[in-house]
């Protein structure tokens, strides 16, 4: 029998850091490290939850303004002196949005 506990999706940073960096072309690799991936997620995070966008009890669907997440983003590294370019905050979206996919939390 199929528990509620069954149908949440689980998230895990750790692997979603490897693969996003499995994910970006090799020719981005060397500027892009897990320092700012991990940065990159916990922005996304910031900015789903300032949104209300992610509810911890629920699985509904949610429709993300995607320029709307990166101009977010590129705001917050700014503000966070984070040395991350546009391409690179792109590279990490496109994985991030893969490893989404792979997991069953985007379609």
């Amino acid at each position: 029998m199929k528990t509620e506990e069954d149908d949440l999706l689980v998230y895990d940073e750790d692997e979603a850091v490897k693969f996003i960096l499995n994910h970006i072309p090799a020719a981005s690799r060397a500027t892009i490290s897990d320092t700012k991936v991990e940065y990159v997620l916990d922005v996304i995070y910031e900015y789903y939850d300032e949104k209300g966008l992610i509810q911890e009890d629920t699985a509904e669907e949610a429709n993300i303004d995607e320029e709307d997440m990166f101009l977010y983003l590129k705001k917050c590294a700014k503000k966070d002196k984070m040395e991350i370019t546009d391409d690179e905050i792109s590279l990490i979206l496109e994985g991030e949005y893969e490893y989404g996919k792979s997991i069953g939390i985007y379609n």
